[in-house]
This record gives C-alpha cells, structure tokens and sequence, in this order.
C-alpha cells in the first residue's frame, strides 16, 4: 500500500487536475491513499476570508465571491454538463462557507480560522475524487476526520494517536475491501477535535497527513509529488543553478525542514522514521523519474554527493531582549521567555544567548508578535530589527558563506560543524 501527497500546485486548475489522474493511472491495482491540499492559493484566499470576517471588512463578499468563481471555473473545464452531481458536492461545501460568514463569530481567531480554512480541502478532494471516477478510475472519498483526532489547539493542532490509529484501522480495510477500487482520496492538513470541531495541523500540514497515515498503515512508501524534481539544495526563487539531492536520511531532512526547507513539512519525517517507511519526492510533471529518496542513514549510497544546501526564510523579525539592570540572563529568566512565547504561539527560528541579552529570530506575524513584544516589554528592555532574513547553509565552505552574504549587514551569526546560519539584511 503507498500513500500519495498532491499540493496545492498539483491541483490549481483543471489541467492540473487532468494530470493528476495520468500520474494515478500510471499505478493500476495498487491500494493507494491520496491525501490532496486545497487548490492553488486557495488556502490563501480562506486566510484573507478569515481575516475580512472577524474584522467586518468590506470586502468579504468580493473574496467569497472571488473563491467561488475560481472553482466553478475548473469545475466547468472538467465537466461540462452542469447537471453532474459534483456541482452540488461543492456548492455544499461553499454553503457551509456562507453559513459561517453570515454569522457573528462565536470563538477567538484561531478557532473561526479552522473552521473557515478547512473547507479548501474538502473542495478540492471532491472534485480530484470526481475527476478520477471521470477518468476510470474508482476510488472512495474519506472525510479526513472521520480519522485524525487532535486536541484543541487550534491552527497547530496536536495529533491524539490512539484516537487516530483506532479510526484509520477501523475505516481503511473496509474501503479498500469494499469493492469501489483501491484508491481512496482524502483530505491533507485537517483534523478534528472529541466536540466535532475542525483543526488544522499547521501551515503546509497536507504532508504530515500523509505521514500519519502512512505510518499507522505501515505504507510501503509515501510519496510528495510537487512542481519540482526532488528535492533542491535551494528554492529556485533565489538561485538559478539548483541541484537536485538524489538521497537524503531522515536526520538530514529533518534538519533542513526545520531550518525552513518548505519543500518537505517539518512534522512529517518523525512517523515515517519511527516505522522506517521511505518518503519519496517526486516531480508530477514527470512522474517516471525517480526523484529524491528519503530514508534510513544506512541505506544511502556510500558514494553520495555532498552538495551545499541553501535556506532563505525572508520578512523575519530579530528580537533582543536585555535585562534593565545590568544582571545576567539567566534559566528562571529564559524560562519566564520561553513561557511568553508558547502561550502566543510563535515558533522560534533561531536563537544565541549572551551575558546580558537574549536574541531570537521569528517569523513575522502581525496578530501575534506586536503583542509579544509589548508583553516582555514589561519585565525587559526589547529592541528588534523588522524585515530581516535567515539564511542557513547546510554542508557549508567560505565560498558559499561568501555566496549569500556578500552586501549584507550581518546581525547574528552562528556556525556548527555542519551547518551555519546568518541573520541579515541588504545593505
């Protein structure tokens, strides 16, 4: 059994879409699960709904509207008569979108954001689980949370595994046994709490959907089809000559998407790893080529090329945090910090501790880091620098150090054996 990841790229309009069911048909009588994101930037679009919605902006209507005709555009490409059942499987879905908006909020931002950004995914999966019945293909499509349960954090929330398991072991048999084919087509970055509620997994969480339930199935392989060959030593965006890393083992894929790689999630290796399922990323626009293989240290060619990788995570805000008199920073204070930055959720990139001051690199967020600021304002003396970026080299020499910072005021800077990082800014 293999579990299929398809993004937001794969399934941005009807082409996308048609090509999907070619990689699908290129896999006949293979038990498959395919876990599909919302199309394009439709993630996108819900987050600025969400946004308009609690803050009453007057634009809400145009988004909504906006988000409608995208989709009614790539299901008028792939099916023609309007009469096809699919037009109502999704107007249902954007129906539950109306319900929501036309209401007052009846929860914080992070509670509405779910409940809103969650039906991207189911859209898509609707219309990818139509499109390749349309193609001959049988499959059955799952509602996510009918398997994944979480807790209560919303927008990051946190696996229950037993809840889980027992849904996934329960459910998958008899849809793989249950004579409609050996494909099932299910939802990425969603999952559900014990009172009904939707969750989402964090941002990009489609691929650690298919983690989870590769690792509960015991999957042969889970593979992340995206818009590119493998996986790079950089993003395209900023260097034109990438190469593609042809194997990686677990730990050093962790690395990088920790450090910010987006093209693999950073939850998604832990699962995989812990039952030793390989993770394949591979090119969508040509299916048949290898791409790259993640997996287990020991398995990795002895001959493997060590290629420097490039990092670049951009519109970073440097913290820096000092006591008002003079006195060290020490645990209790790093404690009181560190309190302060989980209870506002925002995620640390990167951090040095000195005598007298504490600095971190996060990303920016309007709703979160102003008022984190204003709040060790009370007890610390904060300054911060805005619009800075993180650059981090795996496997680096002076010649790629000297690549990327070259023009550059340099504010942090920090190097291991294997990897160094620099917070900086164009000069």
């Amino acid at each position: 059994m293999k579990v299929f990841k398809f993004g937001g790229a794969s399934v941005k309009d009807a082409d996308a879409v048609r090509n999907v069911g070619k990689v699908m048909q290129l896999y006949p009588n293979e038990e498959i699960v395919v876990v599909v994101s919302a199309m394009g930037k439709t993630t996108n679009a819900l987050e600025k709904i969400t946004q308009e919605y609690l803050s009453k902006d007057a634009g809400l209507t145009a988004s909504v509207a906006d988000l409608k005709a995208y989709h009614q555009q790539i299901l008028e490409c792939l099916f023609p008569d309007e009469k096809h059942p699919i037009y109502d499987q999704v107007n249902n879905v954007l129906v539950e979108l109306d319900w929501i908006v036309e209401e007052e909020p009846i929860n914080e931002f992070d509670f509405e954001y779910d409940q809103i950004v969650s039906l991207g995914e189911m859209i898509s999966t609707k219309i990818v689980s139509a499109w390749l019945t349309e193609s001959g293909i049988s499959n059955t499509w799952i509602d996510v949370r009918d398997l994944i349960k979480t807790d209560n954090t919303y927008r990051e929330a946190q696996v229950d595994w037993a809840s889980t398991a027992l849904g996934v072991t329960k459910m998958m048999p008899s849809v793989f046994n249950g004579g409609n084919g050996k494909v099932a087509v299910t939802q990425g970055f969603i999952g559900v709490t014990s009172e009904n509620y939707s969750t989402t997994l964090g941002r990009e969480g489609s691929d650690y959907t298919a983690s989870i339930l590769g690792s509960i199935l015991g999957a042969e392989d889970v593979t992340i089809w995206k818009d590119v060959p493998g996986v790079l030593n950089a993003d395209p965006k900023w260097f034109k000559d990438t190469e593609k890393l042809e194997a990686l083992s677990y730990h050093d894929a962790i690395e990088l998407a920790f450090f910010g790689a987006t093209v693999i999630h950073p939850k998604t290796l832990k699962p995989l790893q812990n039952n030793g399922i390989p993770l394949l990323v591979r090119s969508f626009f040509d299916p048949e080529q290898e791409g790259t293989l993640i997996t287990g240290l020991k398995k990795l060619p002895k001959d493997l090329k060590t290629v420097p990788s490039f990092i670049f995570k951009i519109n970073q805000v440097l913290i820096s945090i000092l006591p008002r008199d003079y006195s060290f920073i020490v645990e209790e204070n790093l404690s009181d910090i560190f309190k302060e930055f989980a209870q506002r959720g925002v995620k640390i990139n990167l951090m040095q501790h000195a005598a007298l001051s504490f600095s971190v690199c996060v990303d920016a967020d309007a709703m979160k880091v102003p008022d984190l600021i204003k709040e060790l304002g009370n007890d610390y003396k904060v300054l911060y620098n805005e619009n800075v970026e993180l650059v981090t080299i795996r496997d680096y020499d002076q010649a790629t150090i000297d690549r990327v910072v070259t023009r550059k005021k340099i504010y942090v800077e920090q190097k291991t054996r294997q990897t160094a990082r620099f917070v900086v800014r164009d000069l």
